[in-house]
């Protein structure tokens, strides 16, 4: 068995040298056609076809996890859509075909993603030293005064705003998030006549059809109230900033209106922030830029719900900022 990097291509070949495959190497899994895979366990298509139909009916793994599809260029020059199966599907199908190859396959697998998470921290490490180096030197220009103070002022807070979404995805990776610097302050609290009002306000601007904002339940009343909620004597969510985070992921979450769900929340979200002092940090900037709010808001809307914690958490750590 052999590996060759090569722009997320490894190679693989087996023990015996009958199997020779270019194999995809993206999302921290391998990848692998139906082609490669009856390459790799040298069965028929048919074959292979019917052991992940029953993999995916007897539902011991997700196809919605497991499936990707890739536009690929076929040998007559015209694109199709193929469909690539992680290393959970391969495995899978391994222990029904063939064992020994099955095996044989995932323990180079696991040995070239375990020298592809290595490599990609170390890179990751290399760019934060990086990134903390420049911060040191930029501090130091503008102590200097070899910059301008407007022009000093920029620089470190553009580099700043990368060095703090590093640090946050640099937790994220290795699951140490945690809710760093928060304000105890008394949070003021968005009623429901409030969300209302909001609505027609942005029918207005919108021109939305007439289901926008038609609430669906009484699930609006539990995502305004849930946020302000305590138990034995103290706040369950302490600050203001965690409030926030939570107020926009049950306004994504609990699909409360017919339509406008994520453009409600959103807004709901900065109406709170607005009424609560979260908009602005001390030197007057916005701490939420417009596309992290679009993207805050998909991630809760796309996460899953054991994934609650982590994601309040990193919403909560990017309003507070630094």
């Amino acid at each position: 068995m052999s590996t060759e990097e090569n722009t997320g291509i490894v190679l693989y070949k087996s023990k015996d040298g009958s199997v020779k495959l270019d194999v995809q190497l993206e999302k921290e899994t391998i990848w692998l056609s139906l082609n490669q895979l009856t390459s790799l366990f040298q069965r028929d298509k048919s074959v292979i076809s019917r052991h992940l139909r029953n993999v995916f009916e007897d539902r011991e793994l997700d196809p919605n996890s497991v499936v990707a599809k890739n536009a690929t260029t076929a040998a007559d020059g015209k694109i199709y859509q193929v469909e690539y199966y992680n290393l959970d599907a391969i495995i899978s199908v391994g222990y029904r075909v063939n064992s020994k190859r099955g095996t044989e396959f995932r323990i180079w697998a696991t040995n070239v993603l375990r020298q592809h998470l290595v490599k990609g921290y170390s890179v990751n490490e290399k760019r934060l030293k990086a990134l903390n180096q420049t911060l040191r030197l930029a501090a130091d220009i503008s102590k200097r005064k070899l910059l301008s103070g407007d022009e000093a002022t920029a620089l470190l807070q553009t580099i700043s705003e990368y060095s703090h979404a590093l640090d946050l995805l640099d937790d994220y990776d290795h699951q140490r998030v945690v809710v760093r610097r928060t304000s105890r302050r008394q949070a003021l609290p968005i009623t429901h006549d409030e969300v209302m009002a909001l609505i027609e306000q942005m029918r207005l601007k919108f021109g939305s059809s007439a289901v926008f904002g038609k609430e669906k339940d009484q699930s609006l009343h539990s995502s305004l109230n849930a946020v302000m909620q305590g138990f034995g004597g103290k706040d369950l969510y302490p600050s203001v900033e965690e409030k926030a985070a939570h107020l926009l992921y049950f306004m994504v979450k609990n699909h409360s209106f017919v339509d406008g769900n994520k453009r409600i929340a959103a807004a709901v979200f900065l109406r709170f922030a607005e009424k609560n002092g979260l908009i602005y940090d001390k030197q007057g900037n916005r701490r939420i830029a417009d596309n992290a709010l679009v993207a805050m808001t998909l991630m809760i809307a796309e996460s899953r719900p054991q994934e609650k914690d982590v994601i309040t958490v990193m919403v909560t750590n990017l309003i507070a900022g630094k």
